[in-house]
């Protein structure tokens, strides 16, 4: 059941995945995420050379940035990746440690679980900061969806959790295993977690109730106040007095 006039869980269902789908850059993204750790521990893994497998690693994703451009595709998703990377290189190069070119990435992701289950706590959750202007309704679900705000504080739960355990797998082996054990690890460790989350995401969106459109109510004040200013001059004019005269006589 819907309610009459409000969208078919269907329409809504579609709705959230587009939205994910933006958000978290599909597929392309996330092979854009994938192929510069990819290739470094490949790279490092035959020849052992730092220096070959970080400069690699930084040119392909220079050049997965300049492809977006070309085709004139948002950049955000393969920007992240390149200071991602960046942070990651300079790192492994300043400490002369291989396994360094992964801390990097690491320590964010730690600090991204943190963050969604802090924000969640209190009671702002990120998923729903990041989310809500993707589906048009800013922070409207703080104060107006409480169903919507319940989905968001799952949805964040869900990301906290899967990082913190992904952390929890990641930090020991970056103190126990060496490059290539942990470079391999961290591979296969990218995309499983990712897409768990996303999936949880659309499981409590699609339940969830449909966002507040605040950009069409935006808009609908806006052509109503504009209907009332013609209302005014058009009455204004048939009476033969300013618009501006007949205010201050009503007032």
């Amino acid at each position: 059941m819907h309610e009459p006039g409000g969208p078919r869980p269907d329409d809504a269902r579609a709705v959230t995945e587009a939205a994910l789908f933006e958000a978290f850059g599909g597929v392309r993204g996330m092979v854009e995420t994938v192929v510069p750790g990819l290739l470094f521990v490949t790279i490092f893994t035959i020849n052992k050379d730092l220096h070959l497998s970080a400069i690699a690693a930084l040119v392909v994703s220079l050049v997965l940035v300049v492809v977006r451009l070309a085709m004139r595709d948002t950049v955000k998703h393969a920007f992240s990746g390149v200071f991602g990377v960046a942070f990651g290189v300079v790192f492994a190069m300043f400490t002369g440690n291989a396994k360094d070119f992964y801390l990097p990435g690491m320590i964010y992701t730690l600090g991204l679980a943190v963050a969604y289950i802090v924000t969640t706590l209190a009671g702002v959750p990120l998923i729903g900061l990041i989310l809500g202007p993707v589906f048009k309704e800013n922070l409207s679900w703080r104060t107006r969806n409480p169903g919507r705000k319940k989905a968001y504080a799952k949805a964040s739960w869900a990301w906290g959790l899967i990082l913190l355990a992904k952390c929890a797998v990641l930090f020991p082996l970056y103190w126990w295993a060496d490059t290539t054990q942990l470079g391999w690890i961290l591979i296969a460790l990218k995309i499983p977690p990712f897409l768990l989350a996303v999936w949880l995401t659309w499981v409590f969106l699609a339940k969830a109730p449909a966002p507040i459109d605040v950009f069409a109510e935006m808009e609908a004040e806006e052509q109503a106040e504009k209907a009332r200013k013609e209302r005014e001059t058009a009455l204004a004019a048939e009476s033969g007095e300013p618009t501006g005269g007949r205010h201050r006589r009503e007032a």
